[in-house]
């Protein structure tokens, strides 16, 4: 029955909202270790509990020196449109021996191409376009960091369900 689909759509899209708003998870980070922060130390903003594990363990790994959250732009030209953009990698890591790294927090499945479906969905498209652009940012923050002598990583969820980031929950 028609109405009956329609009535389907209508609530999956309020269940799909009101799971997204839910599963959004948006804060302020407030460091113990301020002096180890570059950057506004009043604004560390995170948009995922991934993020604020990871800011927890910069904040209070011994082996960080310094650290700051979407400090740095990496200008990159993006696939969809052509045009010029700036993009704010997630964190920039400096640790006691000097290493320098800009660290993108990622979900994994954010880290592979979009499976092609059976047709194309407006889902399918925008993960597409979403695939592109993450790939051109990316592109352009490893060749930043390779002109710099800093390395580039992508962490997901795999990486901080190890003991090394798991206690900084």
């Amino acid at each position: 029955c028609f109405s009956e689909r329609l009535g389907y759509k209508i609530l999956h899209k309020y269940f799909y909202k009101c799971l997204k708003v839910f599963m959004s998870y948006k804060g302020k980070f407030h460091p113990t270790n301020k002096r180890k922060y570059k950057g506004d130390v009043t604004n560390i903003i995170y948009r995922s509990l991934w993020e604020k594990q990871f800011m927890k363990y910069c904040d209070e790994h011994p082996s960080v020196e310094e650290w700051g959250s979407e400090e740095i732009i990496v200008p990159y030209i993006s696939p969809i449109d052509g045009k010029r953009h700036r993009y704010f990698p997630d964190f920039y890591v400096k640790t006691k021996n000097g290493d320098k790294f800009l660290v993108e927090i990622k979900p994994k499945r954010q880290t592979k191409p979009p499976k092609k479906p059976k047709r194309k969905t407006s889902r399918f498209i925008y993960e597409t376009h979403e695939w592109g652009r993450n790939q051109a940012k990316w592109e352009a923050a490893t060749e930043l960091c390779r002109r710099n002598g800093w390395k580039f990583l992508i962490l997901t969820e795999d990486h901080l369900k190890t003991p090394k980031y798991i206690k900084y929950r």
